[in-house]
């Protein structure tokens, strides 16, 4: 067949003309500028570890910087809301087991719909959560921490970054199967109440394994318990909670990337692609291991159904400890 020139001209304004579609142009040139990843909490947590160890590697692969905005305030909802109504195709937020699994049923209302208002990109890693007490604290294992607790009902606090996030859950969920009452005094991030337990104002806490792992090898914070299924290969001494007396117990922080509902289906299906090999690159699993994170990096798909077993879960847990926002 033989190709005119007009064949070819129209060609190239048929194609010129696709490629201002909406749809099209982003598929071609996205991402456009740098990409904004939105984290609902304070810096100083899991959560920075895990965004700040994506970015880097999304920055090498996309051909644009992915920078890490910490937008902390009301358990997550403000970013989270904030989020949801992005229509920019270049912002996304990190998930979290507390905004996608926990806010639905503490609040009466929500600013945002964890189902409806994102996009599923990836489970990016889970996070051991660990039990730990300040060194003043009169015990060195879980039995001692539980019998002094019982001795002295609500003589001893915990904190946690806020009302319905990780460490609170984690905390109630240990209260529950060790029949224990504790003080909750819930913060506004894992940075401030780390300062606090670290200078001996708060007796215990759970935490994820990235951010106080320092602290503990250094002497700082005294790790009584792991919430992971097996001993941490960083803490062989310490025994998990199921092996103090509690079997079946487990208890890890998750994060993922979600994207608002408004991005076009073609840039988070190349956003999901890049991300599970960017959480997957070596440098990133060195990185997070060093922090007792596990990497993750699935599919859409199994992110989406990930989130909805960990909403039937922990929707059981907030009800029966009858967690409340602040």
């Amino acid at each position: 067949m033989i190709h005119t020139r007009r064949d070819f001209l129209g060609g190239a304004a048929g194609a010129a003309l696709y490629s201002l579609l909406p749809g099209a142009a982003f598929a071609q040139a996205w991402p456009a500028k740098p990409v904004r990843f939105v984290v609902p909490f304070a810096p100083g947590g899991s959560s920075e570890i895990v965004a700040r160890s994506t970015a880097g590697e999304l920055s090498k692969t996309l051909g644009q910087s992915v920078f890490v905005d910490n937008k902390p305030g009301a358990s997550g909802n403000i970013a989270m809301a904030e989020v949801a109504r992005a229509d920019d195709q270049h912002t996304v937020i990190l998930g979290h087991i507390g905004t996608l699994a926990v806010n639905p049923y503490m609040f009466d209302k929500l600013p945002y719909d964890p189902n409806k208002d994102f996009k599923p990109v990836s489970l990016l890693a889970k996070v051991p959560s660990l039990y730990v007490v300040n060194p003043n604290l009169p015990v060195k294992n879980l039995k001692e921490f539980v019998a002094l607790a019982q001795s002295k009902p609500g003589k001893l606090n915990y904190g946690s970054a806020g009302n319905g996030s990780a460490g609170h859950l984690a905390m109630e969920y240990l209260k529950m199967v060790t029949n224990t009452f504790l003080l909750h005094i819930p913060y506004k991030g894992t940075g401030p109440q780390l300062t606090d337990l670290l200078a001996g104002r708060l007796d215990a806490a759970s935490v994820g394994a990235s951010a106080i792992l320092q602290h503990i090898k250094a002497g700082k914070l005294r790790c009584i318990a792991t919430g992971s299924t097996q001993r941490l290969p960083q803490l062989p001494d310490v025994p998990t909670v199921a092996e103090q007396g509690y079997p079946g117990f487990e208890m890890t922080q998750w994060y993922g990337m979600l994207a608002p509902a408004s991005m076009a289906q073609a840039n988070v299906d190349k956003l999901a692609a890049e991300t599970q090999k960017a959480v997957r690159s070596q440098a990133s699993v060195e990185r997070l291991n060093q922090d007792a994170a596990q990497a993750i990096g699935g599919t859409p798909a199994q992110f989406a159904q990930f989130i909805a077993q960990e909403q039937k879960r922990w929707k059981q847990v907030v009800e029966r400890a009858k967690i409340k926002p602040e």
